[in-house]
């Protein structure tokens, strides 16, 4: 009951962070005097509207996205106000069924509310607008845990003892193999609640430079623990092995290892430290979008039977879940569980900010592209005293943008169906 519960909490939240997005989009749209003519929630058949002003508000079928209908996203043919000429070429056609359905709302009192005669600076601001309102959603919420409940911080306190050495993908178990041999850790004798002062004759205070001074070193080593309130000098010899990558679940790499598993506390943050850690988690999002078109093979594998990573891209469904499974975890407290759902949701967000930011149409970051490049060639014409070249025509890039949006369509179908078939699971 209680994954359904939060399937439908973390879905309906997915449903916000769109109509957020949109409200961007509507509010910058209307303040620069362009006329709009639908707020949307969702694609396809409406299941419920209502007309105020100039603009049409309501929910679709398919809760899969959102968008506002601004006229005048194109700018017409030079010598014609607005409308079309037939052609054969199917590319032309293209950009004039675009170029159609930008101007077929513009009426004689409504051409002087058009998006593209708008300045390009106006227009960056309409287009920038719903991806900064997910940035905003996804910066309060981390902003509000890391200083509200504060974030779970590995110290140098020893929780757990690994036993054993275990194969870098074998199965997480209680109990150790016949013919695993013991950890160094283990054979040197360390125990739960050591607080680890000295690493080989240097002082460590966070777990993060002791991890790294671990993983660089092999053979025997001195360690310096507070056992008890008393200092004691241990002697495990460390050895190589292969690990998960420090901020990966899939990438591993032979380094030295110890056996022992951090105790971790809540620590609040200040306004420095959400700055850098949300700094931190932009650069991640940014890193794993750009890495989205090498995730293909895995996704195909993960259809028919192979390997899901946890940190597999995931699509609506597949986030919904997620959250369904973070609520019903026993693994924490219910403090815990909500903090970690919230911290998904403000993930998503950061992810629909990066996500929309890059320059290709039919995203915003390619209306923004156009509108900069629009900027810079009238600026070069002024500067050398040529004639205004006019706005930039991205209805002529509209091919580009079909086959770009039938890569995402693709894209977004192979995620769903790795949701189905193989979820990603976090327990």
């Amino acid at each position: 009951m209680l994954v359904v519960v939060g399937i439908l909490i973390f879905f309906f939240g997915l449903l916000f962070s769109i109509a957020w997005h949109e409200l961007g989009h509507l509010a910058a749209a209307k303040l620069f005097g362009i006329k709009v003519t639908q707020y949307m929630v969702g694609f396809g058949r409406t299941i419920w509207s209502r007309k105020k002003g100039d603009t049409e508000y309501g929910i679709k079928m398919i809760p899969f996205g959102g968008y506002i209908r601004m006229i005048g996203m194109f700018p017409p043919k030079k010598d014609e106000k607005y409308g079309r000429t037939a052609s054969s070429a199917p590319w032309r056609a293209m950009v004039e069924d675009a170029r159609q359905m930008s101007a077929e709302e513009i009426t004689p009192e409504d051409a002087h509310r058009q998006f593209y005669q708008r300045s390009p600076w106006k227009r960056i601001i309409v287009m920038v607008a719903g991806p900064v309102m997910n940035l905003i959603l996804a910066v309060g919420i981390f902003a509000a845990i890391l200083m509200g409940h504060g974030v779970l911080t590995p110290t140098t306190t020893v929780s757990e003892v690994s036993e054993c050495v275990l194969p870098a993908n074998a199965p997480a178990t209680d109990r150790c193999p016949p013919d695993a041999p013991p950890s160094p850790a283990a054979a040197a004798g360390f125990r739960p609640g050591d607080r680890i002062l000295e690493f080989n004759g240097k002082p460590y205070t966070t777990w993060e430079d002791l991890q790294l001074a671990i993983r660089s070193s092999t053979g025997p080593v001195p360690v310096v623990v507070e056992r008890a309130g008393q200092r004691v000098t241990l002697n495990p010899d460390l050895m190589q092995n292969q690990m998960p990558k420090i901020g990966s679940t899939s990438e591993y790499e032979t380094v030295g290892f110890l056996g022992l598993t951090p105790t971790q506390v809540l620590v609040k943050q200040d306004i420095g430290g959400v700055v850098s850690t949300i700094g931190g988690f932009v650069s991640l999002t940014a890193e794993k979008v750009i890495e989205l078109p090498q995730r293909v093979p895995d996704l195909v594998s993960a259809i028919f039977g192979g390997e899901r990573h946890a940190d597999s891209p995931v699509g609506i469904v597949g986030a919904s879940r997620l959250g369904g499974e973070v609520l019903a975890s026993d693994q924490f407290g219910v403090d815990a569980r909500i903090m970690l759902m919230f911290n998904l949701l403000a993930g998503v967000n950061l992810s629909l900010f990066v996500f929309n930011m890059l320059p290709l149409l039919p995203l915003d970051g390619g209306h923004i592209a156009g509108a900069l490049w629009e900027s810079v060639r009238r600026g070069f014409n002024k500067l050398f005293r040529r004639p205004d070249p006019g706005p930039f025509d991205t209805a002529r890039l509209m091919p580009l943008a079909y086959a770009i949006s039938l890569i995402f369509i693709a894209y977004s179908l192979l995620v769903l169906v790795a949701d189905v078939v193989n979820p990603v699971k976090l327990f």
